[in-house]
């Protein structure tokens, strides 16, 4: 396990919080963090931006992934759709959770992997916004 995968109870500077928070409004967000860290790297803000890009990234395979569902339980009669509106509600909700709990932590200026999938993340990408 590396050090900047783990929480840290030390905050970081202001300034240096920017490229953390934007890096989880929108995807246009993300972009222009990914500039602002090319101009000035710093620990947080590679660890959001990996943060952000694994969220982004799993998002999208776990909303392929439900779509295909949602699209065979639709078959079912009956039960089918509502359970495909169920299971897009869980993922979303899921989905909503990670995301805050990520901003909270850029927020804070502090690099606390989000549950579940933020190891794995930082491990993968851990050459990306180096």
């Amino acid at each position: 396990m590396t050090t900047e995968a783990t929480p840290t109870t030390a905050t970081e500077p202001q300034e240096d919080r920017t490229t953390a928070i934007l890096c989880y409004l929108t995807i246009i967000g993300f972009i222009v963090a990914i500039v602002l860290h090319a101009n000035k790297k710093t620990a947080l803000g590679s660890f959001h931006l990996r943060q952000a890009l694994g969220m982004i990234v799993a998002g999208l395979a776990v909303g392929v992934g439900a779509g295909l569902t949602a699209f065979v339980l639709a078959f079912v009669p009956m039960v089918g759709p509502a359970l495909g509106f169920m299971l897009w509600g869980a993922i979303w909700l899921c989905g909503l959770i990670l995301w805050l709990i990520g901003l909270i932590a850029a927020i804070q200026g502090r690099r606390t992997p989000v549950p579940l999938i933020g190891e794995p993340i930082q491990k993968w990408f851990a050459n990306t916004f180096a």
